[in-house]
């Protein structure tokens, strides 16, 4: 199998092609008034994992859910990898309050779900069914379920029972401005808030099946005194300075007792025990970053926290400090002393970049975050804070915004290519382009639930109408009328490019304990990270990696690692050299089946003409140090064959539905169809590099004549091969199969052919024996699932269609090139050992070429 590297992920958008999101609306109105000059928090994301998401044969395996929140609005949505969820979003709104930073928090109790949110002015409490009460288990292979949430609008939300009022005393000093929440396992709620003043509330419920009354808890700094002999309760009741402001709370039970972490303005973190309503720790964070002159006099204002705990190390905090151009994060791990008495042991301070921090997780060995940059980019990295004493994070290759300006050839017909680009998998969502036609057409209606087709239907006539409108002229060229179709379907693209960067801004992001799976929450939709295949992570990779890079995973010689880094530099180099205009020729050659190498020459060809920045030179210098550059090829390919043999986990199931859900076919899919464009990128700058090797010669072969030949003979014809393979794995991962009937979420080839077939025999073939009790460990299996996939394609630019494909495509158009069905033979899967191909039917009047 293909090496996995699991230092770099990649982020997968897995974008559902649906118009409408079903949110159900839950009004909730305590009749309360809004607070004047209320103040605006952030918008936020958060979400929770089910105890057994990472257990096979659960009703919440691979479940979770996951919220928005902003202004007075908290959206929730639960997700399943494995079946379709029913019912899935709901959207509480709270009248004239403001969701508290922190105001969303779940937890799971044997019977239930339990949601508690805290606004300015307001506790709720929602309880819903457990999903393991809703079914029994021998019903978990049902594609559909019910969620938790199909009842919620059977909830009396506003009755005493669910919601409640912050007295007045806790707001007397102005409303709270951070908090958090917990169910006791006694069944109380408990809201933490946090005051402008200083100081944490702890608001009260009682269990939900209990009666009672709310009660309100004040804990202060000033409750405590320092003595020689330690902490000593004391009567004292002063007033808390603004330097106790409290800027992120977290809490975790530990031995009955609850925990309260408080982050502060003076950058100190104490702790109290909710038990003992006592201080039991005071630390000042200043103490674990270096050079901080100055920085006390500087108020913490964006400092955080989060909790950690894991069997193995107990009670981790990690703090960040947001001190302007030198922000950092501290981990600390809680250690019991004598007496109930606490202190902090110091594992390691970890250096960040300097963009803008939006989230940040924490887990049992690293740190995960997402920031913003000046140009509003999304970063993302990851570290692990015990094993890195270089302090280097790891990548993570974020989705790139769509191109801000399609090239259109002087062949291409400018309307079915901004259609092409703007319904393709890969780059927008439907909400981005519902909000742009709806702009487009002025606001004139809303469009409600329509579908895929429907809508690209609908695009195409607000455009050509718009632009119908413009002209005034009786006659014009057809060259006018050309440049007057880019004009108009450029104006719209701009509009999708506004909406799809403004949905794809990041709120949160969210790690599994129980899978390891992390999501990136943005506001307008999840993505996903899966663990970046070696072969990609070379390609992709930052310049400042490849240096830095102490081995290199596709080999244990280091030589040899060495060469392969040199050889992916001068791939990069080539890269660069590419322009878009030879890029777009070298892919119609490819599309009309013309000769890889061939093009490969043409691109070369360009590039020596138009090298005025001595690119060649620096590619031929580079060459030259390579020791070895036959042996580097070779492992490349052998990375890049998807035919290689798959080595499999010594386990087997029989679910009918893991990874079968709507979500996670587009997830699978749209990872198959990022890895073959970046691998048809890295086999057509390898095919130019290997020509350019031609060119050379002698000059930067140390073997002479024999890798020469061996080059020409071997390594060429088989990246060539390659290329047109990836290229056409790209081509059908990317192609719509259109029914006649319309349906809201039409597929691709490669997601018809995952769902029909390919998932059941890509399980099958993971799994050796059943095994209930088996870890659904989220990198593993999701790059097994992957490679997997891509693999029953054969490497073969003249391979068949899937009998399962054919089977299922009596009443379906599959709009493919002449390429997909040229030069058919039979095939098997020799990697996989099933045979789901067979010959192509010989009437391909079938077929739209």
């Amino acid at each position: 199998m293909a090496a996995v590297l699991e230092r770099s992920f990649i982020e997968i958008c897995g974008f559902e092609r649906e118009t409408l999101h079903r949110f159900r609306e839950v009004p909730v109105n305590l009749g309360l008034s809004a607070l004047p000059g209320g103040v605006k928090f952030p918008d936020s994301a958060g979400a929770f994992h089910y105890e057994e998401s990472g257990k096979l044969l659960s009703v919440t395996s691979n479940r979770f859910i996951h919220w928005s929140t902003s202004g007075d609005t908290v959206q929730l949505v639960e997700q399943s990898l494995d079946t379709n969820l029913l019912n899935n979003a709901v959207k509480l709104k709270f009248s004239h309050c403001t969701v508290l930073p922190g105001g969303v928090n779940i937890q799971e109790t044997l019977n239930n779900v339990i949601i508690l949110v805290c606004t300015n002015q307001s506790i709720h409490r929602l309880v819903l069914p457990h999903p393991s009460r809703m079914y029994r288990s021998e019903l978990v292979t049902e594609l559909h379920m019910q969620s938790i949430f199909t009842d919620v609008m059977k909830l009396s939300v506003q009755d005493s029972s669910h919601s409640a009022v912050i007295p007045s005393s806790v707001v007397q000093t102005g409303s709270p401005i951070t908090s958090t929440a917990w169910l006791s396992q006694s069944g109380e709620a408990h809201y933490a808030l946090a005051s402008p003043a200083g100081g944490i509330m702890v608001v009260t419920l009682p269990p939900h099946d209990t009666q009672g009354s709310v009660s309100v808890l004040e804990l202060k700094r000033s409750s405590m005194m320092w003595r020689l002999s330690g902490w000593m309760p004391t009567a004292i009741r002063g007033e808390q300075s603004p330097a106790d402001l409290v800027l992120s709370v977290a809490v975790r039970e530990l031995e009955e007792d609850s925990f309260i972490f408080a982050l502060c303005q003076d950058h100190k973190l104490r702790m109290w025990s909710f038990r003992e309503q006592a201080c039991l720790l005071e630390a000042d964070m200043l103490e674990y970053m270096p050079a901080c002159k100055g920085v006390k006099r500087l108020s913490g204002q964006g400092h955080r926290l989060r909790l950690a705990f894991s069997s193995t190390t107990g009670l981790c905090l990690c703090v960040y400090l947001a001190v302007p151009q030198r922000g950092q994060f501290a981990v600390l791990q809680l250690v019991a002393t004598d007496n109930n008495r606490y202190s902090l042991d110091h594992i390691s301070s970890l250096f960040t970049t300097q963009e803008t921090l939006v989230d940040f997780a924490l887990t049992s060995t690293d740190i995960w975050g997402v920031w913003v940059d000046d140009s509003n980019t999304t970063v993302v990295k990851y570290i692990n804070f015990e094993h890195n004493t270089a302090g280097q994070w790891n990548q993570v290759f974020v989705q790139p915004p769509p191109e801000e300006e399609v090239h259109i050839g002087v062949d291409q017909d400018p309307r079915e290519t901004y259609l092409e680009v703007l319904f393709s998998p890969l780059r927008f969502t439907a909400s981005a382009i519902v909000k742009a036609l709806q702009i487009y057409r002025r606001g004139s209606e809303r469009i409600t639930d329509v579908s895929w087709e429907t809508l690209k239907k609908e695009v195409t006539v607000a455009v050509e109408s718009e632009l119908q409108s413009s002209v005034t002229e009786f006659e014009f060229s057809q060259e006018e009328y050309r440049q007057l179709q880019v004009e108009f379907w450029s104006k719209f693209y701009a509009c999708c490019l506004q909406y799809q960067e403004a949905l794809s801004m990041p709120l949160g992001l969210t790690v599994s304990q129980h899978t390891n799976m992390v999501c990136l929450l943005k506001k307008g939709f999840v993505s996903f990270l899966l663990p970046c295949f070696a072969v990609d992570h070379l390609y992709l990779s930052y310049d400042e990696y490849l240096f830095s890079e102490e081995e290199t995973p596709l080999t244990e010689d280091p030589e040899v690692g060495r060469d392969i880094l040199q050889l992916v530099q001068c791939l990069r180099l080539v890269s660069d050299a590419v322009s878009g205009e030879m890029a777009y020729e070298m892919e119609k050659a490819l599309e009309h089946l013309q000769s890889p190498e061939r093009a490969a020459e043409l691109v070369l060809e360009n590039m020596l003409s138009n090298d005025n920045d001595n690119v060649i030179e620096d590619i031929q210098n580079k060459l030259q140090d390579i020791r070895n550059p036959m042996a580097a090829m070779m492992v490349l390919l052998r990375e890049l064959d998807l035919e290689t043999d798959s080595e499999s986990l010594n386990m087997r199931i029989s679910l009918s539905q893991l990874y079968g859900s709507s979500s996670a076919v587009s997830v699978v899919c749209q990872a198959v169809c990022h890895m073959t464009m970046t691998r048809a990128l890295f086999c057509r700058d390898l095919l130019i590099l290997q020509k350019l090797y031609l060119r050379f010669g002698d000059n930067v072969f140390l073997g002479g004549g024999a890798q020469l030949l061996q080059l020409q003979q071997d390594l060429i014809p088989r990246s060539s091969h390659l290329l047109s393979s990836y290229y056409l794995l790209k081509h059908i991962s990317q192609t719509h199969v259109v029914s006649v009937s319309a349906v809201l979420s039409p597929q691709t080839v490669v997601e018809l052919f995952y769902q029909t077939a390919a998932r059941r025999i890509i399980i099958s073939h993971i799994y050796s024996q059943q095994q209930s009790n088996s870890l659904l460990h989220w990198s593993h299996m999701i790059s097994n699932v992957v490679n997997l996939l891509a693999q029953l394609w054969p490497s073969n630019p003249g391979f068949q269609f899937p009998e399962c494909l054919m089977a299922n495509c009596q009443y379906t158009q599959l709009q493919v090139t002449a390429a997909s069905v040229s030069g058919c033979r039979r095939l098997t899967s020799t990697s996989t050992d099933v045979r789901v191909f067979r010959l192509l039917v010989r009437d391909t009047s079938f077929f739209m070429l």
